[in-house]
């Protein structure tokens, strides 16, 4: 019997590949070792390498192969649940979080002891964890 391959034109992405987030994580030895990313908001779509950076430009032919396929299927590529730039509507830069009393009262401390709001002291917290990353995700 034989196998009849079926050739899909390559998609012209509506968003590029750097709009969606991706989690890169290290693989188990188990698992083969090397890098694992995945693109949360495109299911299915995920590449490995040896390296963070083989793993990402993987994930870029992933990306376009994916695409290609939803297309070719007639079916909708999903649109980045994030955007950076700050498009999205709806992220207004306010969340609400529960924290334990003892937290709560440790920073409150800390904020009148700097001088400052314990908005502003949670929000450089928060700044100096994401460490500059745009993704903030690696």
């Amino acid at each position: 019997m034989k196998t009849e391959i079926k050739r899909i034109a390559r998609a012209a992405p509506l968003w590029p590949f750097e709009a969606y987030t991706h989690v890169i994580r290290p693989l188990a030895a188990d698992e083969g070792g090397g890098f694992l990313l995945t693109l949360p908001d495109i299911p299915g779509c995920m590449s490995d390498g040896e390296t963070e950076a083989e793993a990402l430009e993987n994930g870029r032919d992933a990306f376009i192969a994916v695409v290609s396929a939803l297309q070719d299927m007639g079916r909708e590529i999903p649109a980045p649940a994030f955007r950076a730039d700050g498009v999205d509507e709806k992220f207004s830069g306010k969340f609400v979080t529960r924290l334990p009393r003892t937290l709560h009262a440790r920073l409150a401390a800390r904020a009148k002891a700097e001088g400052v709001s314990l908005n502003t002291l949670v929000l450089s917290f928060i700044a100096s964890g994401m460490g500059g990353r745009q993704d903030g995700l690696r």
